[in-house]
C-alpha cells in the first residue's frame, strides 16, 4: 500500500508557462491578465511546486503595469511624456511574460524588473 503524502507538492512546469503566458490575455480581453493568473496562483499554489513564488510575481507585474499606465495617462496631458511610459509599459508587458514562461519551463525562478512589492 502506497502512503500519500499531502503536504508534498508535485513539479508541474507546464501550468507554470501557462501562468505566465496568460498575462497575454490582457491583450486580448483588456484585464484576463491579472485575473486568470491570480486565480491559478491562488488554486495551484500548495498543490505545485514553485507557483507561489511565481504566482506572487506575476500579481505584482500585473498590479504595478496597471499602477504605471494609471500614472501615465495624466502624464500625457502634463508633460506629453506619459506617451513614452505608455509604451514601455505595452513592450515590457508583452516581453517579460513570454521571457518569464521559458525561464518557468526551464525550473528557473521569474525575474520582472520594475516590479513594486504589493505581495511579499
Amino acid at each position: 500500500m502506497e502512503v500519500i503524502n499531502p503536504t508534498h507538492k508535485r513539479t508541474d512546469n507546464q501550468l507554470l508557462l501557462i501562468t505566465h503566458l496568460s498575462q497575454l490575455l490582457t491583450y486580448v480581453t483588456g484585464f484576463g491578465g491579472l485575473v486568470v493568473p491570480l486565480i491559478l496562483w491562488l488554486t495551484q499554489r500548495d498543490k505545485v511546486e514553485g507557483m507561489n513564488e511565481h504566482g506572487k510575481s506575476i500579481v505584482n507585474f500585473q498590479l504595478s503595469l496597471l499602477l504605471y499606465t494609471v500614472i501615465a495617462i495624466p502624464g500625457i496631458l502634463l508633460f506629453g511624456a506619459g506617451i513614452l511610459l505608455l509604451i514601455f509599459v505595452g513592450i515590457v508587458g508583452f516581453v517579460l511574460p513570454i521571457v518569464n514562461a521559458v525561464r518557468a519551463s526551464n525550473g528557473e525562478d521569474p525575474s520582472y524588473f520594475g516590479t513594486i512589492r504589493f505581495i511579499s
